[in-house]
């Protein structure tokens, strides 16, 4: 379905993205892995299209979306979360996502009317939300919640935008360390029983092995290995690069 073909961006000296090459298949959730500075969300930003590549192709179901515009990409199904998670504070859980639906459906073109009048997406969002086991909090404001199920929320209204590939960066940034499992086990189930693409920029190697199809290593620009997570955890060259190993 994303099909990235010899992408490259400098900035001046630095080789962040050289020359990659990766495919994501329907359905796979891939993790992203690196020291910092390794490029991860310099790839991430071209496939969203926050940034513009040097050279190289992106294409999104045959589609060639390299230079099309965030809000093209959006459209056509590519949904992203940030680090930095950005929600309408004033507003409850279950309006943030109608929203989202409500712009996707471009009904907010439409005039100022009750949300209410729309009773089918109200029952689509709290249907999302019921994924994502969030229902018994959709009227809550974004202030009343945990960092897990801000999270979580954030995931949400991307998913509402019937992404078919989402784009996570650290999902479990900033999550107590006993809710962070909980966080991806929504997370996934979600994205699983839709079928959607996922490409998750995550450091926690306990998220990367419980959760990824398959785990994609960044240095200096380039992908130096990638596989299955236990492969890659037996991966000498990963090891001493990534982690400090040496054996």
């Amino acid at each position: 379905m994303l099909a990235i073909d010899n992408l490259k961006k400098h900035f001046g000296f630095v080789k962040a993205v050289d020359n990659i090459n990766l495919d994501i298949e329907e359905g796979e959730i891939v993790s992203i892995i690196g020291t910092n500075g390794a490029g991860k969300t310099t790839l991430v930003n071209l496939i969203s299209g926050y940034i513009k590549p040097d050279s190289g192709r992106i294409l999104f179901f045959n589609k060639d979306i390299t230079y099309a515009s965030p809000y093209v990409r959006i459209k056509l199904g590519v949904g992203r979360s940030f680090q930095l998670i950005q929600l309408f504070g004033g507003i409850t859980v279950l309006d943030n996502v109608r929203t989202a639906l409500f712009s996707k459906y471009g009904m907010i073109r439409r005039g100022l009317l009750s949300a209410d009048r729309y009773s089918s997406v109200t029952e689509e969002a709290i249907k999302i939300l019921d994924n994502f086991n969030m229902a018994d909090k959709r009227n809550l404001t974004p202030k009343g919640l945990s960092e897990g199920d801000l999270k979580i929320l954030d995931i949400a209204i991307a998913f509402a935008l019937k992404s078919k590939l989402l784009l996570l960066d650290e999902p479990t940034s900033g999550v107590a360390t006993s809710d962070k499992f909980k966080v991806m086990d929504s997370i996934v189930s979600a994205i699983k029983k839709e079928g959607i693409s996922t490409l998750i920029i995550e450091h926690d190697m306990d998220i990367v092995s419980g959760y990824s199809d398959r785990v994609v290593v960044m240095h200096e620009g380039r992908i130096m290995a990638q596989g299955k997570p236990d492969e890659i955890m037996e991966n000498k060259e990963v090891k001493a690069t990534v982690f400090g190993i040496v054996s």
